[in-house]
């Protein structure tokens, strides 16, 4: 496949889109040099969906910032509207937190695979995703979107983001597949691809509940592949108390250098506030901010 730009020049503009969002007055401080880990939540694990004022909630949580959900047009907290963004930059400046992602969960129900609007607004993501300063939108492939042994689906989600990807390379974006595959399918949908621009957004909760060894695929995948992830443990138990081994993960995470966001988006069997904050709490000790890379 031809693309736009070499993986060199690709990975240049990642770099000064980061730089160049630094400098823009309505989100100054939206992509920091530094620290190495930070620690956000899902949006919709709070009750705030794509609400402005998640940045206030987790500002009080002692959170880093938010995956903000991106649907399609037409909702309260459109943040293809500049008002709306403007709103999430003005709690950014007020609160210190601030959008770090976007995510496309509305594919869930409007699946990528098959409906010929969600083209449009995963195009669209890419422009909002440049214009608050982020540089990963999360494409979920779950419920009526699901690809495990889905060949058609797999086929057609191939071509579509062949479609998209010059875009998002263009804009210094990456689109991360997140799904029950494995490593090495997502590696087949990245490699039919052909493009940097697209990604597996990997959720280690997920792939422990699928049986995947975490610690390998992680491994496999590489930063190349992996620029953000979520942190989420089926056992319904709090972080440290359930089935994933955190302190392996962070061992994983430093073999492959990682360095950006977690995002919380797990259990909460003493309620959203006590276990975020227990959760929050833990996350922070593993992956502190100040975390050297190798």
């Amino acid at each position: 496949m031809n693309t736009t730009v070499t993986r060199r020049q690709f990975l240049q503009t990642t770099t000064a889109a980061g730089i160049v969002a630094a400098s823009l007055p309505a989100f100054p401080d939206v992509v920091p040099v530094k620290p190495r880990f930070r620690i956000g939540v899902c949006d919709w694990m709070t009750g705030k969906s794509a609400d402005p004022d998640c940045l206030r909630w987790c500002a009080e949580m002692g959170l880093d910032g938010a995956m903000v959900s991106f649907g399609g047009p037409g909702g309260k907290f459109d943040l293809r509207k500049p008002e709306i963004q403007q709103q999430f930059a003005e709690n950014t400046k007020k609160y210190g937190t601030c959008i770090a992602s976007l995510g496309m969960g509305v594919l869930n129900e409007i699946p990528y695979k098959s409906d010929p609007r969600t083209e449009e607004w995963v195009s669209d993501s890419i422009d909002v995703a440049k214009a608050v300063g982020v540089n990963v939108v999360l494409l979920a492939f779950f419920g009526k979107d699901d690809l495990k042994n889905d060949k058609a689906g797999t086929d057609e989600t191939i071509r579509r983001l062949k479609r998209v990807a010059p875009k998002a390379e263009k804009a210094g974006v990456f689109l991360g597949v997140e799904s029950w595959l494995s490593a090495e399918e997502h590696l087949h949908i990245i490699d039919s691809v052909g493009s940097p621009a697209i990604t597996c957004y990997y959720d280690v909760g997920n792939s422990t509940k699928m049986g995947y060894d975490i610690f390998k695929e992680i491994r496999t995948l590489g930063t190349r592949n992996i620029k953000e992830l979520h942190a989420k443990d089926y056992a319904g138990k709090l972080f440290g108390q359930g089935e994933i081994d955190f302190w392996e993960l962070r061992r994983a995470l430093d073999d492959i250098n990682y360095s950006g966001w977690i995002q919380l988006e797990g259990p909460m069997p003493l309620g959203l506030l006590r276990s975020y904050a227990h959760d929050r709490h833990f996350l922070k000790a593993v992956f502190p901010p100040d975390a050297p890379l190798k």
